[in-house]
């Protein structure tokens, strides 16, 4: 792709999204420039603790659990209470409880309020998403969750990096740093995002009439309750593959740093390695998902789960920081046209006035992932060794394409990832049970 295409494609992707859209945007930036807990919190355990990756797996598990928990109840608030609401009490909760952790010394108190940490920090992803969608019009919905998953990974970049040299003088400084700018998205969340709930509830604002004008319908659609997402087979199929590739790409940030660790590698050295991922979605996510955008999704999840798996694999004959990298490299690759891709089928998925329990639904697939992968990582490694977890996701990643590539064949208007844009209507809900997967 040449240099006025780069440019021409940057132009394309910023174009046409509304304001609100931009201060979620940011609100995302600043979180993430904060993130210091979930990626070095392994580390501070094993290597600034030391406790061993067992016990280290246990409370980032029980940091996952908290997130399990909050994925259904703030999925509920979403929907019940509105999307400003839930992302303004669980950011504020989160400012404290991560500060909170930062002072905790006896094992107990840390396992419990990692998992505090672990459900207040959850709970503001289906109000994000579920905004976002609200805000947005169907067509530029893929390329609207893609930018917000270039935010992440701009400011992982930052973090990444900082974080790791932050680390080797002061683990609390860490977690202070966090909980401050998580109270910063808290006021710009209060100051400058509006409720954009569609059924127009108490403080919702013009942007539901632009949802509404989107396709969506006020008022005309009957609850959805979470028992009715729990009854959407093909939708619960999406969440049983999301779990899958969430066990894989969860070990970037639990097994990868226990296993250079164990091989003598200093938290910088892991924070340089880790900043890689984040750097290669902030300069490849634009032009990458330019290219995908009218793929057949399909194709594009069957390769980026075949990636994943065995991009972690490959972390197996790694020897030198740079191998490490390179690894880091090929499942980054795999994570850029995963995200935006499955994104944009949860929502064509998920009905307008259930949004908020579709999202919480699907965020508990990374949410149990986030629960499971610290308790297998810290298992296989001490048990077997690092080697035998490379392999186990190179497994993964071959059932996870086999499941996508089955999932996907009945799909009604794929062939396009935005297939709203296509005619496809984006907020559709799923197929007949008699056609589902």
């Amino acid at each position: 792709m040449s240099a006025a295409s780069l440019r021409r494609a940057a132009r394309e992707s910023v174009s046409g999204l509304p304001r609100a859209f931009w201060w979620l945007w940011t609100s995302t930036l600043v979180n993430r420039l904060g993130a210091f807990v979930a990626t070095f919190m392994t580390l501070y355990l094993t290597l600034d603790r030391g406790y061993s990756a067992s016990f280290a797996g246990l409370v980032v598990a029980l940091h996952g659990l908290g997130g399990v928990v909050s994925s259904l109840v703030a999925g509920v608030m979403t929907d019940r209470l509105g999307r400003r609401p839930t992302l303004l009490a669980a950011q504020a909760s989160t400012a404290f409880s991560v500060a909170l952790l930062g002072f905790m010394e006896h094992p107990a108190a840390i396992a419990a309020v990692a998992m505090l940490v672990g459900m207040t920090s959850n709970a503001s992803r289906p109000a994000v998403a579920a905004m976002m969608a609200d805000i947005v019009r169907p067509e530029d919905r893929v390329r609207a969750f893609a930018l917000n998953y270039w935010a992440i990974n701009l400011g992982f970049a930052v973090s990444a990096t900082a974080a790791g040299v932050i680390a080797e003088y002061s683990y609390l400084a860490g977690f202070l740093g966090e909980a401050a700018l998580t109270l910063t998205c808290a006021v710009l969340v209060y100051l400058k995002l509006p409720e954009s709930r569609p059924d127009g509830g108490p403080g919702s604002p013009a942007t539901a009439g632009k949802a509404a004008a989107a396709g969506a319908t006020t008022g005309a659609e009957p609850a959805i309750g979470l028992g009715s997402v729990l009854r959407d087979g093909r939708f619960m199929s999406v969440v049983g593959l999301s779990f899958l590739i969430s066990l894989i790409f969860t070990q970037g940030s639990v097994g990868l740093p226990v296993a250079m660790g164990a091989a003598g590698f200093s938290p910088g050295d892991y924070g340089l390695v880790v900043a890689v991922n984040g750097l290669l979605i902030v300069l490849l996510q634009i032009p990458v998902t330019a290219l995908i955008e009218r793929r057949d999704p399909q194709k594009l999840l069957v390769i980026s789960a075949l990636l994943a798996g065995y991009g972690f694999a490959l972390t197996a004959f790694a020897g030198p920081v740079w191998a490490y990298a390179l690894t880091v490299c090929v499942w980054t690759l795999a994570e850029i046209v995963n995200s935006p891709t499955q994104m944009g089928l949860v929502v064509r998925l998920s009905p307008v006035h259930g949004r908020g329990r579709y999202q919480g639904v699907y965020n508990l697939s990374w949410a149990v992932a986030s629960l499971v992968a610290p308790l297998m990582a810290g298992f296989v490694i001490d048990r077997y060794g690092a080697d035998w977890l490379w392999g186990a996701t190179g497994v993964l990643g071959t059932v996870a394409a086999a499941g996508y590539w089955l999932l996907m064949r009945g799909l009604p208007g794929d062939g396009v990832v935005g297939a709203a844009s296509a005619g496809a209507p984006a907020d559709a809900k799923p197929v007949p049970a008699g056609a589902e997967a």
